[in-house]
């Protein structure tokens, strides 16, 4: 092709030039490559242009974070939110969240209600509709409307309305209620007028979460609504929130009322006094407050309490939205609370005891509730899980500093209980820093039983692992089998303590266990410390069969209940070692299960051969070598690990208290509903 268009060498005439020109344009056209059979299949025919709610349908998770229990019930979150912020905008004094039989869930507010009239843009589309079919339309990105809301996504009812296979609109103004349909985000007909009605003002939503998006068994739980519709409650005094639930999704739970009204004056104070009620507190006040409201320049809530027998946590939110992960307000509220407790030392000559004192040490064992008002808050992702904007971090520290400084001056006596307590939790770190430079085998020398703990060399945290295994004689075979470097073995002698239907005193008093957390040295409860956790994997290796998975679930719950961190954390495995050996003359494979076994059988052998199937008795029985082979070798071994779903956790607590707690009524009811399958299982046999 260059060469075809290299500039001539003789001088020729325009004509000739001009005359010259055509064929050699032809010659680059036939030179040029042809189209690839890609490029040819590519074309503007493929690129798609998603209208109106289809991207929410497409990918729901860009807009709601997924499509499991979280997200579904992210729905209502957006839905009782816009009835929050007409709450805080001083138009509505209550909201009624109800959940039907059928799955349809209404959540009902006597505010200004969704403007119905023509929208300006869109003439031929009510506001209402525009509002429920459009992403980014609504009354929050104008101030003028609301002074703070939760969030300016402005993608909310529209997603709700997108994902619900139906959704209805209710909406009263100027005395003449107004009703709309829609199926999976597309309007089912136009804007009904139903006439003049009395005594009623505001929008109900009534709506069904699509089965097509969410999976045919995804429903409401009421626990998960009942407790997220109580929170907004306590999140602004100024509203009654009313409760009702058809009695037949209630059946078997116990601590959800069919109808119940929740209104708290005390706001965010009455949480927290709920929320720490059965711990001892370092001091008996909480310290609580409030700043602004939801004024032009923000305002904030708070109450803070510090306890000494328990875990600390700090819930915090935004506009009343919660933001599980935090954010700039909470870094504001950190940064206030040891400013203040620090100064509060200088002002009573302690200051230099307070010089280490960091806000790790101040948030341990510490009870935070906090609440934040914004005019535009910036989250990060559309679930609003965590705060960005700058200003806030500004607006609570400026909000609590000097009341907790008061706050501090008048009462000496407990700011001296305070001071005291997060100056030893100081003094504990510190130690635990300079301890942590100690070999490790100065942590074995001080176990009790050196003899049952086969350590291993490695002295590193990282790559080194903790088999717990069932006896001495298991525990002989996994001493033989394992990577001396890397694998240390505890045996444990049977089954150990069942700690959910236990008191304190019987695990206090429980040799396994303390020898158990002194091996593995990180501690437990509230003085759980993973920079002391001596190993990074521990693996709970037992028989496969049904002793050895009672064993392994008695451990489960002992590391649950004391150590969830560890769980958290990714520390937590269980070995998977083989059930059966199928042999068949130089031939050995090994089969978990009976399912696998049967598999095995057919995939591994041909179908006449004899083969010789053994079924291991315990982990004991197994050659050294086989079991390397099999549980231990990283290489070659297969194993689970243990964790706790994130949006889930209360269906955890709730399933470990009703299994392994003390009421043997649960247990016989799950066995009694179960029972099936375990007569399915024993046929099997």
């Amino acid at each position: 092709m260059s060469k075809s268009l290299k500039p001539a060498t003789k001088t020729k005439s325009a004509s000739d030039l001009f005359g010259a020109a055509e064929p050699k344009a032809r010659t680059a056209a036939k030179a040029a490559p042809k189209p690839s059979n890609a490029e040819a299949a590519y074309t503007a025919a493929d690129i798609e242009v998603l209208e109106g709610l289809e991207p929410v349908r497409r990918r729901p998770g860009m807009y709601i974070g997924g499509t499991d229990e979280k997200a579904l019930h992210h729905l209502f979150a957006e839905v009782i939110d816009n009835s929050m912020d007409e709450a805080l905008a001083g138009h509505a004094s209550f909201i009624e969240v109800e959940l039907d039989a059928d799955g349809f869930l209404t959540v009902s507010d006597n505010g200004r209600g969704i403007p119905i009239d023509p929208h300006p843009k869109f003439p031929k589309k009510s506001a209402l509709e525009v509002i429920m079919c459009t992403l980014h339309s609504g009354g929050k990105f104008d101030s003028k409307v609301y002074e703070t809301s939760g969030g300016l996504h402005g993608v909310g009812v529209s997603v709700v309305n997108a994902l619900s296979s139906r959704l209805e609109v209710e909406v009263a103004r100027s005395q003449k209620l107004y009703r709309m349909s829609f199926e999976r985000g597309h309007p089912k007909g136009k804007l009904e007028d139903l006439g003049k009605v009395n005594n009623r003002r505001g929008t109900r939503i009534r709506f069904k979460p699509d089965t097509d998006i969410f999976g045919a068994k995804a429903t409401f739980k009421p626990q998960r609504l009942f407790k997220m519709a109580r929170s907004k409650a306590y999140l602004f005094g100024g509203v009654e929130i009313r409760w009702h639930c058809a009695p037949e999704l209630l059946k078997g739970i116990e601590d959800v009322p069919a109808e119940d009204t929740f209104h708290f004056a005390g706001g965010l104070k009455d949480y927290l006094a709920a929320a720490v009620h059965a711990d001892t507190l370092v001091h008996p006040d909480i310290f609580s407050g409030k700043s602004g409201r939801n004024g032009a320049h923000g305002g904030c809530e708070w109450a803070v309490a510090w306890t000494a027998d328990a875990d600390g946590f700090l819930s915090s939110y935004c506009n009343t939205v919660p933001t599980p992960d935090g954010g700039t307000h909470e870094s504001g509220m950190r940064s206030a609370l040891l400013r203040g407790l620090k100064d509060h030392a200088e002002r009573v000559g302690q200051g230099k005891r307070a010089a280490s004192v960091t806000s790790e040490d101040v948030m341990v064992g510490a009870g935070v509730m906090l609440s934040v008002f914004v005019r535009e808050p910036e989250f990060q992702g559309q679930t609003k899980d965590r705060l960005a904007t700058a200003e806030a971090q500004r607006i609570v520290e400026q909000a609590i500093k000097d009341p907790f400084d008061h706050w501090l001056s008048g009462n000496p006596v407990q700011a001296s209980r305070l001071l005291d307590f997060v100056v030893e939790r100081a003094d504990e770190r510190l130690r635990r820093r300079a301890e942590k430079e100690t070999s490790r085998k100065t942590a074995v020398k001080k176990l009790r039983l050196p003899g049952k703990l086969a350590d291993c060399t490695n002295t590193a945290t990282e790559g080194s692992e903790l088999f717990i295994v069932e006896g001495d004689s298991a525990g002989g075979s996994a001493k033989q089998a394992r990577d001396r470097k890397t694998q240390a073995v505890l045996p444990l002698r049977g089954k150990i303590l069942n700690v959910a239907s236990a008191g304190k005193d019987k695990l206090t008093a429980n040799a396994q266990l303390s020898d158990l957390m002194q091996a593995i040295g990180c501690g437990i409860g509230p003085h759980y410390r993973e920079e002391d956790l001596r190993y990074s994997r521990i693996i709970i290796m037992t028989d496969a069969d049904v002793d050895g998975a009672h064993i392994a679930s008695l451990l489960i719950t002992f590391f649950y209940r004391q150590t969830p961190r560890l769980i958290d954390e990714g520390h937590l495995y269980l070995a998977v070692p083989p059930l059966y050996r199928l042999t068949h003359g130089s031939k050995t494979v090994y089969a978990r299960d009976d399912s696998h076994k049967d598999a095995l059988l057919k995939s591994e052998f041909n179908a006449n051969a004899k083969v010789d199937v053994g079924r291991f008795k315990g982990l004991g029985e197994m050659m050294p070598a086989q079991l390397k082979e099999t549980t231990m070798d990283p290489a070659k071994r297969a194993m689970l690990r243990v964790v706790l779903l994130a949006d889930d956790r209360e269906g955890t607590a709730d399933s470990v208290e009703r299994l392994m707690g003390t009421k043997a009524e649960a247990r016989f009811a799950f066995i009694s509903d179960k029972a099936e399958f375990a007569r399915d299982d024993l046929l099997d046999v």
